[in-house]
């Protein structure tokens, strides 16, 4: 296919089975740059100069459901009401664009969405540290509508390693595992992005229903902790689950690692956390990419990963988690969510089939979350919940 008759042929794949998002954090970018004033940041209108995302782009990119990430930092000193208040910014949004924001909890919810040209919003919390070791503050934010927890964000948690930090518990200790056991009752996906590789292993030792990935990429392509080991790719096909690669450059381009390291650096170095996305911390960003121009990554580049993903996973395995205002840069060709049609081009031109491209779009996702609403249903049928403490399994 030419280039221009392969994005035409992806938008229009996209009309049919549009992009399931796994983690946009949308919700942090308006908390850090307005604290939530959303007439300030109206995404109903082009919020280019600020922002990945708003209304018009995600039309334009073809998504049809999006997990908005509830993410809070791992420092913040009170984090699950940080979390809530972070979960009550998605329930405003739905509120103020009900003609094109839809709520969703479940696999039938999504569909509907489809069904109703309108985009799926779902929830997912972004580290374990938003439970605040507390199966029942888990149960909370099932009961509001988070859909996955991703269980360590950069730092450890008390239970859980985490990908960026130094050993702790080894992967997973006993209340670790039990917070995996109440998630597959409640029905919430197990996010193992961020995560150590042994915690990855652990937690599918653990698990009843199927994990996901939802923002993470192939370590074999490019070496980076928080992307994903063969062998555990690999254990997906058992289990059920899903890797949805993600497009930060540092964690697909082998080049921008190095890089990265020193831009976090020169961040720390004039008072700003590294993860920082406000103005100011743009600045500072800017002025170290004027002095070292970063290496770029492409569409192409993130399909390195989805061709390896493929081949050791399966493409019953693979979704895509941009990871949308929660990095300070993106590929060139997937600048923001406008972008993913020039995705599904590359991959057309690489050979993926159209029923390929239906199941990394759209239907494992769905697939997914029903399954783990199966096993929910099943889990609830026979026990009840549980109310272990951390200090009763982890001494």
């Amino acid at each position: 296919m030419t280039a221009v008759s392969s994005l035409d042929a992806a938008r229009e794949l996209l009309r049919e089975f549009p992009v399931v998002d796994g983690h946009n954090d949308l919700p942090w970018a308006l908390r850090e740059q307005v604290r939530y004033d959303l007439d300030a940041r109206d995404i109903a209108t082009s919020q280019s100069a600020h922002l990945h995302t708003d209304i018009p782009r995600l039309r334009e990119g073809g998504v049809g459901a999006q997990y908005w990430s509830v993410y809070v930092r791992a420092d913040q000193p009170e984090p699950v009401a940080a979390t809530l208040e972070q979960i009550d910014c998605v329930r405003q949004l739905l509120a103020r664009y009900p003609k094109d924001l839809r709520p969703a909890t479940t696999a039938a919810d999504m569909e509907a969405a489809r069904a109703e040209g309108r985009i799926a919003s779902l929830m997912g919390a972004e580290g374990g540290h938003s439970i605040a070791n507390s199966l029942a503050t888990l149960r909370a934010l099932s009961a509001l509508g988070v859909r996955y927890m991703t269980l360590t964000h950069n730092d450890n948690v008390d239970w859980a390693d985490s990908a960026t930090d130094e050993p702790g518990v080894g992967g997973l200790s006993a209340f670790g595992r039990a917070v995996v056991r109440e998630m597959n009752r409640e029905g919430m996906l197990v996010d193992l992005s961020h995560v150590a590789a042994t915690t990855m292993r652990d937690a599918m030792d653990a698990t009843l229903a199927p994990v996901i990935f939802s923002h993470s990429s192939a370590r074999a392509v490019c070496d980076h902790p928080r992307n994903i080991p063969d062998d555990v790719l690999e254990r997906l096909s058992g289990n059920g689950g899903m890797a949805m690669v993600t497009f930060v450059p540092k964690f697909v381009l082998q080049a921008a690692v190095d890089w990265t390291a020193a831009a976090d650096e020169n961040m720390r170095a004039h008072g700003f956390h590294h993860l920082d996305t406000t103005p100011e911390a743009m600045k500072v960003h800017r002025a170290f990419e004027e002095r070292h121009p970063r290496p770029i990554a492409t569409a192409s580049t993130v399909a390195d990963h989805l061709d390896h993903m493929r081949e050791v996973a399966g493409i019953d395995h693979l979704g895509i988690g941009g990871d949308y205002d929660g990095t300070a840069f993106t590929p060139d060709g997937l600048n923001d969510v406008s972008g993913y049609p020039n995705l599904i081009a590359e991959l057309l031109d690489r050979g993926w089939s159209r029923p390929d491209l239906a199941k990394l779009t759209w239907q494992n996702a769905v697939r997914v979350l029903g399954a783990a609403e199966d096993v929910s249903r099943h889990l609830q049928a026979t026990r009840g919940p549980s109310n272990a403490t951390i200090g009763e399994l982890d001494g």
